[in-house]
C-alpha cells in the first residue's frame, strides 16, 4: 500500500506494551509514517525489547517508557503530551484471574489517561474472541462488528481469555462514553506473520507446533487468520481516518485446521507435519461466514492467509526457532 509515509510528523503517539507481536509491528509503521512514539514496557532496559531500539528511526523517535497497567500514574505520565494512544496491552491466559482483572482494569487506567491528556483519539485492541463466542448465532449468520461474545457462554466453557477481552472492551466503550473520549476499536483473529520479537508469542506457537512434531493430530475446529503488518495498518487507519468509529473486524480468511495443515505440508513437506484430525468422529467442522468490509472501505487491503503462513514459517526458520 503507498502511504505519504511522513503522515505522522510532528505527532506524538502512545503505544501500550510496546514489545509484544502486534504492538512491536505498530511501532515500526508508526516510526516509519514519522511519528514519535512513547512504548510503554515494563523494563525499558530489558533486552527483550532490544528489537524496538533497533527499528528505523527509533533512535530519533522512539521513547520507551517504563509502566504498568494498574499503575495510573506511570500511564498518565507516558500519556501526557500524546495526540493519540494505542492501547495494545494485554494478558493473553486462560487463567480467570490474571487475565480479566489487568485487562478490565488496566483499560480503565488507559482511557483515564487518555482523557487527563486531552488526546485526539484512542485505539484499542480488543479480539475477535469478543465477537463470535455465541451457541444462539446460527451458523449462516455472518459475523460482523454488530456481533458480541455472550459472556455467559465464555464463563461455562472456561474460555477465560474470550471472557477477559468481551469486558475490557465493554469497559472501554462505557468508560470512553463517560469520559467523552473518541475511541475506536480493532478486534483482531489469531495473527501470523514474522515476528520481530525474539520470544514466540501465543498465536505463532499455534503453527509452531506443526512443525516441530509435538503436535501429532489436528483439532477438528476452525480459526479466524490475519497477518501482523495488516493489524497494524488497520490500527494506523482507525486512527488516521477521521471517519472511523465502531469496532474493525480484522481477519483475512477462516480455515479449518484441516485446512492450515495442508497448506502448511505443500509449502514446507519436510516437517513432520500432522495429517490426522483428533476427532475424526464428529463431522468436519464449516468454517463461518464473517466480514471485514468495514476495514476494506477505510483502504485495508488484506494479505492472503497463505502467504501469512508462509511468513510465519520463514521468520521461525530465520530465528532459529526450527531447523530450515
Amino acid at each position: 500500500m503507498t502511504m505519504d509515509n511522513q503522515t505522522g510528523a510532528g505527532q506524538t503517539v502512545c503505544v501500550t506494551g510496546a514489545g509484544g507481536f502486534i504492538a512491536s509491528w505498530l511501532v515500526k509503521l508508526l516510526l516509519e509514517r514519522g511519528y514519535t512514539v512513547r512504548g510503554t514496557v515494563r523494563n525499558p532496559e530489558d533486552e527483550k525489547n532490544a528489537h524496538l531500539k533497533n527499528l528505523e528511526g527509533a533512535e530519533e523517535r522512539l521513547i520507551l517508557v517504563k509502566a504498568d497497567l494498574l499503575d495510573y500514574n506511570s500511564l498518565a505520565e507516558a500519556i501526557n503530551g500524546c495526540q493519540g494512544v494505542f492501547h495494545v496491552a494485554s494478558p493473553v491466559t486462560d487463567d480467570p484471574v490474571q487475565m480479566v482483572e489487568p485487562a478490565v482494569n488496566g483499560t480503565k487506567n488507559v482511557l483515564d489517561a487518555a482523557a487527563e491528556a486531552g488526546v485526539r483519539r484512542v485505539v484499542f485492541t480488543s479480539s475477535i474472541g469478543a465477537v463470535y463466542m455465541d451457541p444462539k448465532r446460527d451458523y449462516e449468520s455472518v459475523v460482523d462488528e454488530s456481533c458480541w461474545s455472550n459472556l455467559d457462554f465464555c464463563k461455562d466453557t472456561k474460555n477465560w481469555y474470550c471472557y477477559g477481552k468481551t469486558v475490557a472492551e465493554q469497559a472501554a466503550w462505557e468508560r470512553a462514553k463517560e469520559k467523552g473520549l473518541d475511541l475506536v476499536v480493532v478486534n483482531p483473529c489469531v495473527v501470523l506473520g514474522p515476528l520481530l520479537q525474539s520470544a514466540i508469542n501465543a498465536s505463532t506457537l499455534h503453527i509452531l507446533k506443526y512443525l516441530t512434531g509435538s503436535a501429532k493430530t489436528y483439532a477438528n475446529s476452525v480459526q479466524a487468520y490475519v497477518h501482523v503488518r495488516d493489524v497494524a495498518e488497520a490500527h494506523i487507519l482507525v486512527f488516521e481516518n477521521t471517519s472511523a468509529s465502531g469496532r474493525y473486524l480484522c481477519a483475512e480468511s477462516v480455515l479449518h485446521r484441516g485446512d492450515v495443515v495442508d497448506l502448511l505440508a505443500k509449502m514446507f513437506p519436510h516437517y513432520p507435519i500432522p495429517n490426522r484430525c483428533s476427532d475424526e468422529v464428529k463431522p468436519r467442522m464449516k468454517p463461518y461466514n464473517f466480514s471485514n468490509q468495514k476495514l476494506k472501505d477505510i483502504g485495508l487491503e488484506f494479505t492472503p492467509v497463505k502467504q501469512c503462513l508462509y511468513e510465519t514459517v520463514i521468520s521461525l526458520q530465520e530465528k532459529g526457532h526450527i531447523p530450515k
